[in-house]
């Protein structure tokens, strides 16, 4: 203890531990090195640093180096490497891990690789094949080819198509197609050279002019047609509901209807009661999947400026009503305005299309193909522009003529717009004695307006070829769609003055002013078009019209005032103007 502290407390100042002087370094052998030593040992130490570093920069450049030339490597493995095909499946074979593809046209017996389920592959699918001719991994189905339309379905999930040019081919139905067949006249994307379809294609303007809809209108909605009514049923709805009385009669049901007469009296909303009323049968009892289908087709929309397209678009109006029709479904083919379509052949001005298209109806109706629970139903303005072979019997064997509503059939049409849950003024409510008898009174006073036969009601004046002339009042162009857009008018009229000054309910005010209103919108519309042609829409027939006056012009208010038309009295200021020359 006393030897070591003796010892550490001895040292000289420029000593260190071993006994060193300050200023100068020990050898390898315990001996002072010289300054000269020292400095080149810290040169060379601060050398070795320098190399150190050096050497690290070196280690990292190499292996960035090696990173880059691995990278370079895999993409020059992916530049070297044999393409992959795309094929089409046609068909699979789970057991044998091995499928039938389609490859340039060509069809291959390929192996399905393990990373391939194939019970999973199904005709149709996209599949990848390795250089091998090996199918490695599936791919999206592609989203182009070619548009092909559906002429004949097999069981053997194979089709008759159309392609380009009407050229016919059998196509295989990929797995989507096969298990929800396809209809006639359906669109579909196939690969033609693959000779498979792949996927249906919506096309719009034909599915619009296929709207298949089960109608809700009843006979009981239609007003002051009963006669009409109880013709059509007559001829359409016996022979569905009584079959077996037919057959025992030896009578054959009526292939068509024809509904002639002016526009807007109720020819659609007949036709929509007849297939509502063959859905709902006997017992009165209506079901979605066992009613009627009702296939409202529009004639314009018919035409196309392709040849041969309108023929192609009948066909598969009448391949799709007997596609429903097989089922046992009662089908009504509706077409409206049959007269811009199936017009005489020959009387085109600037195209005959007619006379390609005619056939093709006349076909459909009497060809080879029997039209069973088939109905067809034509809407027209102009019966005597339809060509004749069509309305001859066996055809188009019923006409129904459905004219302008008389005074008793105005009253029944307007029972079924203004009916006793309307809102009614008060004061009305409190003359009348209760809201049927409120209603009875706007229905009369609204018919006396209309049907009054006097000069205020005079709206034209027909001169015919042989020299008579006809003044046409009010009454005579009265429509079912006149008589609803009349009491559209009130209600609007009524809505309006609640919104305005708060008073609510429906005035016989309201229904004077939508009279007058109506009548004055359309009185000077006549004098716009031919004479013949308008008296012919107008259900006007006999002696051709040579001539058209229009009789109700402007003038006094008590000169153009309509019977129950209130007439409201000059201001002062209306008789000074009237005084001034």
């Amino acid at each position: 203890m006393s030897t070591s502290g003796t010892s550490g407390a001895g040292l000289h100042p420029d000593e260190d531990s071993h006994g060193h002087r300050g200023g100068q370094a020990a050898g390898a052998d315990g001996a002072p090195v010289g300054p000269e030593v020292s400095a080149r040992l810290r040169e060379l130490t601060e050398h070795a640093g320098v190399l150190t570093r050096k050497n690290t920069h070196l280690a990292n450049a190499l292996r960035a180096a090696r990173t880059e030339i691995v990278a370079l490597h895999d993409d020059l493995e992916a530049l070297q490497r044999p393409p992959l095909a795309h094929a089409i499946v046609l068909a699979v074979d789970a057991t044998e891990r091995t499928a039938d593809v389609a490859l340039g046209g060509r069809r291959h017996r390929v192996g399905i690789g393990p990373g391939i389920v194939a019970s999973s592959l199904s005709p149709g699918d996209d599949v990848v094949l390795n250089e091998h001719l090996v199918a490695t991994a599936t791919a999206p189905a592609p989203l182009h080819g070619e548009v092909v339309t559906v002429k004949e379905t097999y069981d053997d999930s194979t089709v008759l198509v159309l392609a380009r040019h009407d050229e016919e081919q059998v196509l295989t139905l990929s797995g989507a197609l096969a298990h929800a067949r396809p209809r006639v006249g359906d669109a579909l994307v196939a690969d033609l050279a693959a000779r498979i379809a792949l996927r249906p294609v919506v096309r719009a303007e034909v599915e619009e002019l296929l709207l298949e809809e089960v109608p809700d209108i009843g006979y009981e909605d239609i007003g002051g047609l009963g006669g009409q009514i109880e013709l059509i049923r007559d001829a359409v709805e016996l022979p569905f509901l009584h079959p077996d009385l037919f057959r025992e009669h030896r009578l054959t049901p009526p292939r068509g209807v024809l509904l002639y007469g002016p526009p807007g009296c109720g020819k659609t909303l007949i036709a929509k009661a007849v297939a509502a009323s063959l859905g709902r049968g006997q017992d009165g009892a209506s079901s979605l999947r066992e009613g009627a289908y009702f296939l409202n087709i529009k004639g314009p929309q018919l035409l196309d400026k392709y040849v041969g397209e309108t023929e192609r678009r009948i066909r598969v109006i009448f391949a799709r009503a007997r596609e429903k029709a097989a089922t046992g479904v009662p089908v009504v083919v509706f077409f409206d305005e049959m007269d811009s379509l199936f017009r005489t052949r020959g009387s085109g001005r600037s195209s005959d299309v007619e006379t390609t298209v005619v056939p093709q109806l006349l076909a459909e109706i009497d060809g080879v193909d029997e039209l069973d629970n088939v109905v067809i139903i034509g809407a027209t303005n102009r019966e005597d522009m339809i060509d004749p072979a069509i309305m001859r019997p066996g055809r188009l064997d019923v006409k129904i003529h459905v004219g302008r509503p008389d005074a008793e059939g105005a009253r029944e049409i307007l029972a079924t717009y203004l009916t006793a849950d309307l809102p009614l003024r008060e004061d009305l409510l409190a003359d009348r004695g209760g809201a049927q008898a409120a209603v009875d009174g706007l229905i009369d006073m609204v018919v006396e307006m209309l049907y009054a036969r006097c000069p205020a009601t005079e709206l034209v004046e027909l001169t015919r070829a042989d020299g008579q002339v006809e003044v046409l009042h009010v009454a005579d162009l009265v429509s079912g769609a006149m008589l609803a857009n009349i009491v559209d008018r009130a209600k609007k009229a009524a809505v309006k003055e609640l919104v305005v000054t708060g008073v609510r309910g429906l005035a016989e005010a309201h229904l004077r002013a939508a009279v007058a209103d109506e009548i004055a919108e359309n009185e000077g519309l006549h004098s716009t078009v031919h004479p013949d042609d308008w008296a012919r829409v107008s259900g006007r027939r006999g002696v051709p019209v040579v001539s058209m006056r229009v009789l109700r012009r402007p003038g006094p208010p008590e000169a153009r005032a309509l019977p129950g038309e209130r007439v409201q009295e000059p201001t002062p200021a209306d008789d000074s103007r009237k005084d001034t020359p």
